[in-house]
């Protein structure tokens, strides 16, 4: 057989070299994780404005300048600090040249956030417009850019104190109808005044600054009364604050150098460990009593810092901790070899603080540990309680083989030990859970099998609001999705990268779907918190004349498509996932599935929000759901037009 040599038509002309700002915008994902509009506090948005910001706190952290000033309106950021200010002849460089920068000598920046020399190259590239001028002893220099491509620059003489301007404005052809939302600015400003006591930070006039760092956040995070007063112990390049709650499940905030990890990583795993070995062996010595972690953890609130020489994070974004050792330094030796010099890993850092501080701590404040072993013994007891139940349950439903009926799995799974090629595969797992035959035979004959499971519920499961954990324990739909969620015991142990709730787009699809959050709220709110529960939008129409067919989520959609689509219309109203082919459903699972992201921040009140929701019918929701609810009229909009 011939070979097609019109198809290997791979040459050198083929070989492309890209400038450093058309890679950044074609690979925009490399460098701040997600485009998005501003709706998620993970928008690359927020990204674009913590590089900034973090350059200005990285000069406070090396003591110079005590005030940040941070203008942010819906489109526009500027930033103006008071620290050294750029070097004068570097101005564009460090603003335009990938690998360029001061963070690769660790004498002048140490334990910085940025240390790749990227942030605010990305920042340039995806900004419609970028200035920067730095100000040194009465001089100054200026350049301004379009997209990362220089337009002007200049220098000159000026009044102004030492520091740094940086003003931008996002891309709106990348970040296509954002606009920043100040609860996401304010958060991020709290985030460091929190972290850096002393430093003053003035966001549109208003200043935030903290005495007591962490311990501050907590208490004005909080959303519960501790159940004693809050431990604090600050040590050589890591602080930690620690209480109990009534909740479920644990609250705990990260950082590393003033960055918020909220996906944690090394240092959080190893505070959650060292709290639970600390506690065990200080209760077993001094008060005869073995608990389990798990009891030990439930309830807990607190928060970690640490600082790092050269921190390793998973992306770019930085919201994980790869780093394993709390500092390393490569020397190059005469003769060009190299020593590699490791201090403690993080691990050993973090178990060896705690241990002797909070140890310590415990001897001198014996006042809080009969609350502290209150709090457990009742975990502990709840704890026995609910594993009997889920275990006899468990059994017979073994032997009756219902699991074959509830649960449609997939081949690969979140918590799967896996090759670097797979990881990303890990992430995309998601399960469905959605309620009815009809439904869960349409997804799971669409979905992807390798990936994408689906998890069949039978009518409306209990509402847990107010009902003990034992009664919702005793529940078989919870207590089997619980099961194949894979979280009896720890919810690290989840199968699932992305819970989904699919349910139909009717009354008694809306009353399931509150159902089910209302469960991972009141006892998975690290679910929620960590980023894995999503609601899933489906089409709620569809619009079609003989040549084209279009999906319309909402009415504005809808009504749009049938302008576009002109004459001979038929419009369809689906109610139900059930009346939806497979064929077609493949799409709205696929790479174009619309997913809303559940949130709960730290300083929400879970109670408060299930009461609204789900307590007694109040005046108030009334008027939220007259509000917000759509009449069945707009939605049965059903003709031939």
């Amino acid at each position: 057989m011939t070979k097609d040599k019109t198809k290997n038509n791979y040459g050198d002309d083929k070989i492309v070299t890209l400038e450093w700002n058309v890679h950044i915008r074609k690979r925009p994902g490399m460098y701040i994780g997600r485009l998005g509009n501003g709706d998620d506090q993970g928008d690359g948005i927020y990204v674009l404005l913590k590089e900034v910001v973090d350059n200005s706190i990285d000069e406070f952290a090396m003591g110079y300048g005590k005030t940040i000033q941070i203008d942010v309106t819906e489109k526009d950021v500027t930033v103006r600090d008071f620290g050294r200010g750029i070097p004068l002849d570097s101005v564009i460089k460090v603003t335009s040249q990938l690998n360029t920068g001061a963070k690769f000598d660790t004498e002048t920046f140490q334990k910085s956030v940025g240390l790749n020399g990227v942030g605010t190259k990305a920042v340039n590239a995806l900004s419609s417009a970028f200035y920067v001028e730095s100000f040194r002893d009465g001089e100054c220099s200026w350049a301004r850019f379009s997209r990362g491509e220089l337009l002007d620059s200049g220098k000159g003489t000026t009044s102004e104190r030492n520091g740094t301007l940086v003003r931008f404005t996002p891309d709106a052809d990348l970040f296509v109808g954002y606009q920043y939302h100040m609860e996401y600015v304010e958060s991020l400003v709290k985030n460091y005044s929190y972290l850096k006591k002393g430093l003053t930070l003035n966001l549109n006039g208003t200043a935030y600054k903290s005495e007591n760092g962490l311990l501050d956040l907590v208490r004005d995070n909080i959303s519960e009364t501790p159940l004693y007063e809050p431990i604090h112990l600050e040590g050589k390049d890591i602080e930690i604050v620690l209480t109990h709650g009534t909740s479920y499940g644990e609250n705990i905030a990260s950082f590393v150098n003033g960055q918020n990890t909220r996906d944690g990583g090394t240092h959080l795993a190893a505070f959650r460990e060292a709290i639970s070995k600390t506690l065990k062996e200080w209760f077993k010595t001094n008060a005869k009593k073995d608990f389990a972690p798990e009891d030990i953890r439930q309830g807990v609130i607190g928060a970690v810092s640490i600082q790092i020489q050269e921190p390793t994070f998973e992306a770019q974004t930085k919201t994980k901790l790869g780093s394993v050792y709390m500092w390393e330094k490569d020397t190059v030796n005469p003769d060009g070899s190299h020593s590699f010099d490791k201090g403690p890993t993080i691990r050993s850092y973090v178990n060896d603080f705690i241990k002797t501080n909070l140890d310590n701590y415990l001897h001198i404040h014996k006042e809080i540990v009969p609350a502290m072993q209150e709090k457990i013994m009742s975990s502990e007891s709840e704890r026995k309680e609910i594993s009997g139940i889920q275990k006899k349950t468990k059994e017979r439903n073994r032997r009756t083989n219902i699991y074959n009926r509830k649960l449609r799995d997939c081949k690969i799974h979140y918590n799967d030990k896996l090759s670097a090629a797979k990881k990303e595969l890990a992430e995309q797992t998601s399960i469905f859970i959605t309620e009815g035959d009809s439904a869960s035979g349409t997804i799971t004959k669409a979905r992807n099998a390798e990936t994408q499971a689906v998890f069949s519920l039978r009518g409306k499961p209990i509402n847990c609001y107010k009902e003990s954990r034992k009664r919702v324990a005793e529940n078989e739909e919870l207590n089997l999705l619980v099961n194949a969620l894979g979280i009896e015991e720890e919810t690290e142990n989840l199968r699932y990268n992305n819970i989904i709730v699919a349910t139909d787009a009717d009354d008694d699809g809306m009353h399931i779907r509150m159902l089910v959050l209302t469960f991972f709220m009141k006892y998975y709110p690290d679910l929620i918190r960590r980023g894995h529960v999503y609601i899933l939008q489906t089409p709620l129409f569809r619009v079609k004349n003989k040549k084209q067919i279009r999906y319309c989520y909402n009415i504005p959609e809808k009504e749009e498509a049938i302008k576009a689509l002109k004459t001979g219309v038929e419009i369809t109203r689906f109610k139900g996932l059930g009346e939806i082919s497979s064929d077609e459903f493949v799409d709205f699972i696929g790479e174009g599935m619309r997913l809303d992201k559940v949130k709960l921040s730290d300083e929400e009140s879970i109670a408060e929000i299930l009461e609204f929701y789900m307590g007694d019918n109040t005046i108030e929701r009334q008027n939220f759901i007259r509000t917000h609810l759509r009449s069945e009229e707009e939605l049965e909009d059903v003709n031939i037009q």
